[in-house]
């Protein structure tokens, strides 16, 4: 399959929603309601359709895991779904901003395609004519639910959840955070709940939805963590967590000092680093964010177990397909930046699991590049149901059966919001295997291009520099043609 094959999608944005459901609900909707495939009909037997569960994490990091290697941070929750499942090496999100993110999540297509740029345009509903692949699943025969921080267009409360417990913003008082509750597409009016963790919450609501008789329906739960998302609030059984503990300085730290050899105006004049804004608490230090962002993860993974414990107690874990992963990274002092938004590795990996022992071999490890628009088609997928032609991303399943090295050799980025908190300049860029280039939008004339087998911090710069040329221009070309592969919703 050449690259440009891999990246074509025959349908425009523009098409109708209903079009999109009646197309790719036609085999779903026989399934659904006779429990029998088409092409097994002689048969008459069909597999049971496996529960869906997505835990989605807030900036998590790749390598923000015990069972990557991390030296302090102990996650035994999410390394389970590892180690009994398939762990991805290479995961990347294509825009590294929640909302963007989260949307791209839900329906598997860029930014340029949903209209999804930015964390701006909050009550504007995404558009009607772009199916989440929940819709999808809801069709099919599914119960779906949201729950925790949704953080995209309207909350997509308009969509028809069968349980949405949600908000896209728990407010700076995460002691006593704001949500939204609605059952059978009918949301009600935001409410502030006294002295809980948000994410302990959250879950409370998603073990009861799990309980509830649903007879022989299948279903599709989403739960998204707001820890460890500034102001890094701890819950109170982790107020003295890490007390002690040292914090290493990342070797890029103090770049800054030197005055950021090789990096562009743009990404110098970013208000990113850490002790340079009041606007986010506990940037003050890098040992002060760092132990908290961490903490915050400690309580995210008891909330892993929990769900996961659940579900084996009432001995349905194994028909209940697992899959986590993250809207985005996390700088934790890279260049003394935090936060994300840069196409940088820290900000850009994030993990990636799935556990479902009847299709994935436990212990399954991957090195191909998967992204978030791989998240829709990979849940359809498991559910059987078929994956609608627009959808941009494919399957990360077949990697369960076997490696797959011309899987994606190459992908687009995009970072539109402007202006933002931070002043991080829009811009783009393409990642191969080896290769990144980033160029700034606001001046085309700034750039990064880095050889990552040989510079995998990304410290040397190789934009512009004549040796390169015919790398960077090559580059720069098949990033063009792959941004023009990608339909641009104009009217979103």
């Amino acid at each position: 399959m050449s690259h440009t094959d891999e990246y074509a999608h025959p349908e425009e944005a523009k098409s109708t929603r209903r079009e999109f459901l009646q197309g790719a609900l036609a085999v779903a909707g026989t399934v659904a309601a006779t429990g029998i495939a088409p092409a097994t009909a002689v048969a008459q037997t069909k597999p049971k359709r496996p529960n869906l569960v997505f835990f989605f994490g807030e900036g998590q990091r790749a390598d923000a895991l015990s069972i990557a290697g991390h030296p302090l941070l102990k996650t035994p929750n999410h390394d389970r779904i590892g180690k009994e499942g398939i762990r991805f090496n290479n995961a990347f999100c294509t825009n590294a901003l929640c909302a963007p993110a989260r949307a791209t999540a839900l329906t598997g297509m860029y930014s340029r395609s949903t209209g999804a740029l930015s964390n701006e345009k909050g009550h504007i509903p995404l558009p009607s004519d772009i199916p989440l692949f929940t819709d999808l699943l809801r069709e099919a025969g599914y119960e779906v639910a949201i729950l925790g921080k949704v953080h995209v267009r309207n909350g997509v409360e308009e969509r028809n959840w069968d349980y949405y417990f949600g908000h896209n913003d728990p407010g700076n008082d995460y002691a006593n955070p704001l949500f939204k509750e609605g059952r059978k597409g009918k949301v009600e009016a935001q409410k502030r709940y006294s002295n809980i963790y948000p994410d302990d919450l959250a879950t409370d609501r998603a073990l009861a939805w799990i309980d509830e008789d649903r007879g022989d329906k299948p279903f599709c739960l989403l739960l998204w963590f707001v820890a460890p998302h500034e102001p890094f609030f701890r819950p109170r059984r982790h107020l003295d967590l890490y007390n002690g503990a040292p914090i290493a300085k990342p070797v890029t730290f103090d770049d800054d000092l030197a005055g950021y050899p090789g990096k562009p105006k743009s990404f110098v004049a970013a208000e990113n680093k850490i002790g340079t804004t009041s606007s986010h608490v506990a940037c003050g230090s890098l040992e002060g964010m760092a132990k908290d962002y961490y903490a915050g993860l400690v309580a995210v993974d008891e909330n892993i177990g929990r769900v996961l414990g659940h579900l084996e107690k009432k001995k349905i874990l194994d028909d209940t397909a697992v899959l986590h992963t993250s809207d985005h990274g996390y700088f934790l002092g890279e260049y003394r930046l935090f936060d994300k938004r840069l196409m940088h590795e820290p900000s850009i990996r994030v993990p990636f699991m799935l556990r479902y022992p009847k299709r994935v071999k436990a212990g399954t490890v991957r090195d191909e590049m998967v992204l978030d628009t791989d998240i829709a088609p990979t849940l359809l997928d498991l559910a059987g149901v078929p994956i609608p032609a627009h959808m941009q991303g494919k399957s990360v399943l077949p990697l369960a059966n076997a490696d797959n090295p011309d899987f994606r050799k190459e992908w687009y980025y995009e970072y539109y919001e402007w202006p933002n908190p931070e002043k991080v300049a829009p811009h783009r860029g393409i990642r191969t295997e080896r290769y990144k280039l980033i160029q700034y939008v606001m001046d085309p004339s700034e750039g990064e291009l880095y050889d990552l087998r040989a510079d995998p911090g990304e410290r040397n710069n190789l934009y512009g520099k004549p040796e390169h040329s015919d790398l960077q221009a090559r580059l720069s070309t098949r990033m063009e043609e792959l941004r023009s592969s990608f339909p641009e919703k104009k009217d979103a």
